[in-house]
Order: C-alpha cells, then structure tokens, then sequence
C-alpha cells in the first residue's frame, strides 16, 4: 500500500487592503484619544513618546496601504489568469 498523502488545500488569499485600512484607522483612533483624553497623564508620566509612536504607526500605514492596493491588483489579475 503506498504511502499517499491528502491533497493540500489552497492557501489563503483575502483582498489585503481592508487590513491596512484597518490599521490606518486603530493608529488613529488611538492617537486622539490618547490626545484628547489621556494629553496631561502622558506628560505628567513622561510617555509623550506614544502620541508619536500612533502618528509614525498612521503615516507608516499609507505605503502599507500603497503595497498591499498592489498586492490585491496583482491577485486579481492571477485570478481572471487561471
């Protein structure tokens, strides 16, 4: 009897733009609130470093965004190819 294995399945490709879409807006969202709410508890503790941690996490996420709008292209076109 040989030894024979299961088919694999297929990997996973989901359109990619909605999870760096997503992340755009946690970085932000987190951003002002930190900024609106928490301000005088971050300066009063010396943690003005997370207000720029949240803006380099927002602007990081625009060429994020640019590869992954690149990435669900290409799937596209590798699906209308198969």
């Amino acid at each position: 009897m040989p030894n024979e294995q299961p088919p694999r399945p297929a990997p996973l490709d989901p359109p990619m733009v909605p999870f760096a879409l997503a992340g755009l807006i946690a970085w932000a969202v987190v951003g002002l609130v930190l900024l609106i709410f928490f301000r005088g508890w971050l300066t009063d503790n010396g943690h003005e470093n997370w207000l720029w941690t949240c803006l380099a996490g927002f602007l990081w996420g625009f060429p994020g965004l640019a590869v992954m709008m690149r990435h669900d292209a290409n799937r596209r076109r590798r699906r209308r190819a198969s």
